[in-house]
């Protein structure tokens, strides 16, 4: 019986004194249990406090024959859960459930150091770039003594730094076997290492990485598994689209370009018509990208590409890569660097031609820009069967789990996007008093979203009540534009520390908020979710508008693309259950332990004004409810 390993007497208990068996995980537990052991499929939704993580471990590793070479693979969506699974969760269930075999984490190939990429960068930047000297120094000091070569054991760098790309491989720059630092290279040491584990801590782009690899015959970078462990699931739809789909970008061209010119500089010096086509390709990709006139944004490959002026630089970026692949062609069998480049070369001519082949049904063909480059995207509009496929593929249980998987109790949103009919699906509540801890508002008399001079009215309205908080808050916005608004409105306001998205690492700000312990922290995106700040410390979480996605958001629209095929409501079936899964990770911010006491403002009059704002409020925790900012202030003034 499962449930004895987390009753008061049972194996947790025992290493751990203070440990308590919540009724919640214990029923996840069981019905992974039986899961695991009928090879079946099952989708948990466990809401913050859960306990899940033990929830699915216990089970798992319980379930786990060595004897019949039997394998674990564990899945997350971040590397910080990832490193916090594996370094902390893991080792306690492993001496509790007295499991044995070998466990090891595997990262994708860019969080390793590439020894080769390590000695050319040096070799290049050595009077180039001087102000990155000291961060060289460091890593090569550093890469002497590792036994891993993982980038993250690297004292005080910063996981952002500009100096990380240049020093890994990615799947286009790497040499492979023909590579002269081969039999030292991290990445395969890590790669076999995983093939010898019986448990794998991944995430989940590397799980669509090497179900990419398996695709192309050439290998594969994690073995089979008996049993396949998603956390943090709700983001699977969304990576599945992208590993699904394929990708051309100005960042791939301009390597290739750099890759030839270093071969020209350093092996072939006398091939400069080599060099000339290789600066004829960085020239006309700078070129492609001026040629979509915008500063940032996406938008549809398949309307832009009919452009006159779009289809000169696509006919003129075509010639540049057939001449660049006629002069490298010459020089085959000279350089083993040069080889790779032109099996690069190929692949991007026929991929090119692929994505301005835009008649095909099925696909969503959009473009990205940012400020200094481009990419152009295929994506399918639905990745259901394909998913649905890989799963059927495996003699496996498969268990999915987060705290933000369900829609008003309903998880056809996400079983549908992923093909999962006939998974069993689990809701289990969180154990905290709600009631008690927690006060919802939703201010009267504001302006509707996108108002002229809402961030000031915002600003306005909300000082008072950050100042009834301490500070001790996070400010969670849908956009850039106004995140910076307001930080730049409070910044005028208060008199307490406004930390600001962008202004420094995501873990250094929460470092800074932590720290100060009476901050405002303005942010956006990555801090709506994976963010587990607990006690006061955080004691105010407000949200500027409901967070629906943009409709010309490229995976949203192929989505509601899709849903039209089907004959169903693109916003009400895509855009709405969207929303809600984002809002409700936003509010998961807010209450992470029995102890937390805090305030949620939803700055959205459409949560009550309109018909659909029903699903946002039965989606989330039961909550006291109030319009009153008067009566948060004075929730917020208890708080110690």
């Amino acid at each position: 019986m499962i449930a004895s390993f987390f009753s008061p007497t049972g194996a947790l208990a025992t290493i751990l004194p203070h440990f308590r068996g919540r009724d919640a995980q214990v029923k996840m537990a069981e019905s992974i249990d039986t899961a695991i052991k009928q090879k079946q499929s099952v989708v948990v939704e466990a809401e913050t406090g859960t306990g899940k993580t033990f929830a699915y471990l216990a089970p798992a590793l319980l379930n786990l024959d060595k004897s019949l070479s039997q394998k674990l693979i564990i899945s997350t969506g971040s590397k910080a859960l990832q490193e916090q699974l594996y370094l902390k969760d893991l080792p306690t269930l492993l001496k509790a459930t007295k499991f044995t075999g070998h466990c090891t984490l595997l990262k994708g190939r860019g969080n390793y150091l590439c020894i080769e990429r390590l000695n050319r960068y040096m070799l290049e930047t050595r009077f180039k770039q001087p102000n990155l000297h000291s961060e060289l120094v460091a890593i090569k000091e550093w890469s002497i003594s590792t036994v891993t070569g993982d980038i993250a054991e690297v004292d005080n760098l910063p996981e952002d730094a500009m100096i990380i790309p240049s020093i890994t491989s990615s799947n286009d720059n790497c040499l492979g076997r023909e590579c002269p630092s081969f039999e030292d290279c991290f990445v395969v040491k890590a790669r076999t290492k995983a093939m010898d584990a019986d448990v794998i801590v991944i995430n989940h782009h590397l799980f669509f990485a090497d179900l990419a690899v398996k695709e192309t015959g050439f290998g594969k970078l994690i073995p089979d598994a008996d049993t396949y462990i998603f956390d943090e699931a709700h983001q699977l739809p969304d990576i599945a689209s992208q590993y699904f789909g394929e990708m051309l970008s100005s960042k791939q061209l301009t390597e290739l370009a750099k890759e030839i010119d270093f071969v020209y500089r350093t092996e072939l010096k006398e091939a400069k018509q080599m060099a000339k086509a290789a600066e004829q390709l960085r020239a006309a990709s700078l070129d492609f990208r001026l040629a979509f006139a915008m500063e940032k944004g996406s938008g549809s490959w398949r309307d832009k590409s009919k452009d006159r002026a779009m289809q000169m630089h696509v006919t003129r970026l075509r010639q540049v890569l057939t001449f660049l692949k006629q002069v490298v062609t010459e020089r085959l069998g000279k350089s083993e660097v040069l080889d790779h480049c032109f099996e690069k070369i190929n692949q991007y001519i026929l991929l090119f031609e692929k994505l301005n082949n835009t008649n095909e049904s099925g696909f969503s063909y959009w473009y990205e820009c940012t400020k200094q480059h481009f990419s152009l995207n295929i994506t399918p509009l639905s990745v259901a069967q394909r998913f649905q496929s890989e799963c059927q593929k495996k003699q496996a249980s498969w268990i999915f789990t987060s705290a933000t998987l369900s829609v008003k109790g309903e998880f056809s949103h996400f079983t549908q996007l992923l093909g999962l009919t006939d998974a069993q699906c689990l809701q289990l509540g969180s154990p905290f008093n709600y009631q008690q801890q927690s006060l919802f508002v939703v201010p009267r008399l504001l302006p509707e979203p996108g108002t002229p001079g809402l961030a000031n009215k915002l600003a306005e309205t909300l000082s008072p009540v950050i100042r009834a908080s301490k500070g001790r808050c996070f400010f969670l916005c849908t956009s850039h534009s106004m995140m910076n608004q307001l930080a730049t409105a409070f910044r005028e306001s208060l008199t307490l520390p406004v930390l600001l998205q962008g202004e420094k690492s995501k873990q250094a700000l929460l470092d800074e908020f932590v720290s100060h312990g009476n901050a405002l922290l303005v942010a956006t995106g990555s801090f709506w979710e994976g963010v587990d700040v607990r006690g006061q410390t955080l004691s105010c979480v407000i949200i500027d508008k409901i967070p629906f996605a943009s409709p010309e958001e490229p995976l949203l629209k192929a989505r509601m693309e899709d849903a039209e095929l089907k004959g169903k409501d693109p916003f009400f079936d895509v855009q709405l259950p969207q929303a809600v899964i984002t809002l409700k990770q936003g509010v998961g911010r807010l209450i992470r332990a029995e102890q937390d006491k805090g305030v949620l403002i939803v700055c959205d009059t459409r949560l009550v004004s309109r018909k659909y704002g029903n699903l946002f409020l039965n989606s989330l925790p039961c909550m006291p409810r109030t319009r009153d900012i008067d009566k948060a202030i004075d929730f917020l003034r208890l708080i110690e």
